[in-house]
């Protein structure tokens, strides 16, 4: 039981960190198609009507990603009922990958505001907190797959082979008794 609750929290921790990575590596996507479209003068009103709305009302346009997305999470619904896996699949990918730029975007313009919120700043420190939690789970994971993986560079064919052998040979003893 102990294995099976130790499985759930890394795939836990790896379902974050794939969030998380999304959103770092977002973040300049966005930043460059805000570049090429000329979106500078939105975000600049943007920013303009955030510093005068309140923390709450600030509040209100952080959620425009969501009210923004929904006609896409029905409509990949749909899909889904008339067994388009593959359209359902492309339209999952593509709004999330857009609901999370859209997200990055409208953060980074009202962060100041909401972290002013004291429920959100909580929040926002709960998931920095998360994030860091994910990583000391998945890091010691993820060093040990690199250090097997490095037995099967092209140039370790060899040790890759006499380790294979001694795992066959250890499997072969435990089944014997």
């Amino acid at each position: 039981m102990r294995k099976l609750v130790r499985a759930f929290w890394v795939v836990l921790a790896l379902i974050f960190l794939l969030e998380a990575w999304l959103w770092d590596h977002l973040q300049p996507v966005v930043a460059r198609v805000v570049a090429i479209v000329p979106w500078r003068r939105l975000k600049a009103r943007v920013a303009t009507v955030v510093r005068t709305l309140s923390p709450n009302a600030t509040l209100v346009v952080f959620l425009v990603p969501v009210i923004v997305l929904l006609p896409l999470k029905f409509f990949e619904v749909w899909l889904l009922a008339h067994r388009y896996w593959l359209s359902a699949a492309a339209l999952l990918v593509l709004a999330k990958l857009l609901g999370l730029g859209i997200t990055a975007f409208v953060f980074d313009v009202t962060r100041a505001k909401l972290l002013r919120i004291d429920w959100f700043r909580r929040l926002y420190d709960t998931l920095i907190w998360l994030r860091q939690w994910a990583h000391d789970i998945v890091d010691p994971i993820q060093q040990r797959a690199k250090q097997w993986l490095r037995v099967f560079a092209p140039k370790q064919s060899g040790r890759a082979f006499r380790l294979l052998l001694r795992l066959r040979r250890r499997m072969q003893a435990h089944t014997a008794q």
